[in-house]
């Protein structure tokens, strides 16, 4: 990977797992082991998050869907500095879920960071990059009706962190599968439905 190594998955799985060395992990405890930061890193966290195993466990999709939604308004805004309602900050989950997903996460971070450059600019830059953090903000509106099918929200959380690692990377491809994916899903949906 050409980038810095704090522009990559596996800097922020790092990260995670440092903030999870007590029992129990709060939102607040992952927030804090960044510090001061762009907010990309703390979307393409929590989308990570519910694309592992961990999004099997009730509530969870519905938290990381509101954590997403107010971060990616934020990006969009041009906020600098992280802000979260004192409610999401406080949600607790114990460490040893969030090291799970932390393992699970690993191989495949390790391959996306090798498999990472400056590529497709245009796509994470300007009005695209406007229009990728509004798809980020208002994909997770649908997630906590899909609380009760286990796993059925990974798939949004994947292309949310599709296009968080691209905007974070500042690698257009990652962004365009992440329009691809959806534009599967549709398809797919709309050919199971009618």
């Amino acid at each position: 990977m050409k980038q810095c190594d704090e522009r990559s998955l596996t800097h922020l799985l790092d990260g995670m797992e440092h903030a999870a060395r007590h029992d129990t992990v709060s939102v607040k405890d992952v927030l804090d082991e960044f510090g001061e930061r762009s907010v990309l890193p703390f979307i393409l966290v929590a989308s990570l998050l519910l694309v592992s195993p961990l999004s099997g466990l009730f509530g969870v999709t519905t938290l990381i869907a509101m954590v997403i939604i107010v971060l990616s308004a934020q990006a969009l805004w041009g906020r600098r500095r992280l802000w979260l309602p004192g409610f999401i900050l406080r949600r607790r989950v114990k460490s040893s879920r969030l090291l799970l997903g932390n393992r699970w996460l690993r191989a495949p971070s390790k391959f996306f960071d090798r498999h990472s450059g400056r590529r497709l600019l245009i796509l994470v830059t300007g009005p695209m990059r406007s229009i990728t953090l509004l798809t980020c903000m208002v994909l997770p509106t649908a997630w906590p009706m899909l609380e009760f099918v286990p796993f059925a929200s990974s798939f949004g959380g994947g292309t949310v962190a599709l296009f968080s690692f691209g905007l974070f990377t500042r690698d257009g491809l990652y962004v365009l599968l992440g329009y691809l994916t959806i534009l599967v899903t549709s398809v797919v949906f709309y050919a199971i439905l009618f």
